[in-house]
């Protein structure tokens, strides 16, 4: 009896842990403004890991790279091949935007994850992974959005706004509607599929044991970093479309 019951304490304990907290946050007050305390707090780590990344990467950078600085530079690389497939030839200096878009999905989605976010306790709320806020996929995709536009607007002028009546002024429109469109579908697409991967896995620990959702996690790293790879490449896409012209 002290096994099972044991037994029923450790999986209450997991299951607490798996548990996700839907519209409940923990605030600060900053300069007059109500900001998500958890969003801030996770950001911050996530930017930790980062930097610290970064600073391994460059510390000590060899002619015949070693295990490590083979890493860091196929993720360069890599970066570098999806700006260059979306943006052409002038590529370049979008490489650190997109780079740290990627990036920092990324680890947000992995940290996610892995990290026991919920072991600590708040006061409202709890700790999860930066995306799963939607303020914070909104913010990526206006971020997007304004890049788009700078994009444009630096390499045709005032000239860029002509693509929005053609082929046809007719178009005018539904032109405009489109730009709109373009932040709020990558923001609804990152939210929300990681929003599901989360309630997949509460369903699957309150109606399974807990070896079954165990390989979905492991899928649901997976599928996270494709949603990093999709929002890049989209925000890429978009930025060598307003730089070529309307298509």
């Amino acid at each position: 009896m002290n096994v099972i019951s044991c037994s029923i304490n450790a999986l209450k304990g997991l299951y607490d842990i798996s548990g996700v907290e839907v519209g409940q946050h923990f605030y600060w007050q900053i300069g007059g403004f109500q900001v998500h305390a958890q969003v801030l707090i996770t950001s911050w780590v996530v930017i930790a890991i980062l930097l610290c990344s970064a600073l391994v990467a460059v510390r000590n950078p060899q002619t015949i790279p070693t295990a490590g600085q083979n890493f860091f530079e196929y993720v360069l690389e890599f970066i570098r091949d999806v700006s260059k497939t979306q943006i052409g030839e002038e590529y370049g200096p979008w490489v650190p935007f997109i780079g740290t878009l990627f990036l920092f999905i990324f680890v947000s989605n992995w940290s996610g994850a892995l990290l026991p976010w919920k072991i600590i306790q708040l006061p409202h709320g709890e700790l999860a992974a930066p995306t799963n806020d939607i303020n914070t996929t909104v913010a990526l995709a206006l971020l997007t959005s304004v890049a788009y536009f700078y994009a444009g607007l630096s390499k045709k002028g005032l000239g860029y706004f002509s693509k929005y009546i053609q082929p046809t002024p007719i178009l005018l429109p539904i032109n405009i509607l489109e730009d709109f469109t373009k932040p709020l579908s990558l923001s609804f697409r990152l939210f929300g599929n990681i929003l599901a991967d989360e309630l997949v896995v509460l369903v699957l620990v309150s109606l399974v044991p807990l070896v079954v959702p165990i390989p979905v996690m492991f899928l649901g790293l997976f599928t996270s970093g494709i949603q990093a790879l999709i929002f890049a490449t989209l925000a890429a896409a978009y930025i060598g479309e307003s730089m070529e012209g309307h298509h």
